[in-house]
């Protein structure tokens, strides 16, 4: 069963299906789904009700055919980069962005992903790139630069060195390349990466614990501004939050049984409340 999400506009589909996937598409398949200011907000309040609902275990970004976003919208011309309003203006159109929530995220990038439609997708915890698609941070070869935090984003991901190969040239790459760079978790042909997503998320809402998996991913995107010593206190401390709690007794007991885990414990109800990053503001 899937349930249909009302998120205020055309531009952003959800739904949530049973198994606990929530997926958001980008959707203005005229535009090739370039992004529009109601499609990131209307997206930026989806991953708050991602966070907050237990319902929802894994969120799947992806775009509505033929591409899965490319870039700014540039039907306006050339006022797409006007000035606005100062107090008003974000170089990050999305807020939270998905490595706060404490869901993991998973990008089934479907076709192209240029400027922003690539910068949006290093926000997420998992990203899937279609082989014979487009991708690029083409920002400095239209007179503005990188945005939606990818400063801080893809020399984590990808290293300084790539960080800067894709930023400061601008150039585009194809699916294959953007593995070599470290961007893509995995490509696949263009028609099998949202399928793909999506069995990976299954897998992932049934056979992992749902504070496990919160903890870990606040933990990893918490890791580089820690110290090893810290790192090692937060995860002794976490480690006696979970052990000896009915999730990690049942994790143990369906894999002797071999069937499928009956998590109990969850991220609302049994979140920690001391450690690096666990109050982490969205």
């Amino acid at each position: 069963m899937v349930r249909p999400i009302d998120t205020g506009t055309p531009d952003l589909l959800a739904e949530l299906h049973d198994d606990g996937v929530l997926v958001a598409t980008l959707n203005r398949p005229d535009t090739r789904n370039a992004f529009s200011g109601a499609m990131g907000r209307a997206l930026g309040d989806i991953y708050r009700m991602a966070d907050a609902d237990d319902a929802v275990r894994v969120v799947v970004l992806t775009g509505t055919p033929p591409a899965f976003c490319a870039g700014a919208d540039f039907s306006s011309g050339s006022d797409v980069f006007e000035r606005s309003d100062a107090q008003a203006f974000s170089a990050n159109p999305v807020s939270p962005p998905a490595w706060r929530i404490r869901k993991p995220v998973i990008a089934a990038v479907n076709g192209h992903a240029i400027g922003v439609g690539l910068t949006l997708t290093l926000h997420c915890d998992l990203r899937f790139f279609a082989r014979d698609a487009k991708y690029g941070i083409v920002q400095v070869r239209r007179g503005v630069m990188p945005d939606a935090l990818s400063h801080w984003t893809l020399p984590r991901i990808a290293g300084l060195a790539n960080a800067a190969d894709i930023m400061l040239t601008g150039r585009t790459f194809m699916g294959d390349e953007a593995r070599e760079l470290g961007i893509a978790s995995r490509v696949l042909p263009n028609d099998d990466v949202l399928p793909h997503a999506l069995e990976v998320a299954h897998d992932m809402a049934v056979n992992t614990a749902p504070v496990s998996v919160a903890v870990t991913k606040r933990l990893l995107w918490s890791s580089f501004a820690m110290s090893p010593s810290e790192i090692d206190r937060a995860e002794t401390d976490l480690h006696h939050h979970l052990m000896g709690e009915a999730d990690a007794r049942e994790g143990v007991n369906a894999f002797l049984e071999r069937r499928e885990p009956n998590w109990s414990l969850t991220v609302n109800n049994n979140w920690p409340d001391e450690w690096p990053g666990a109050n982490e503001d969205i």
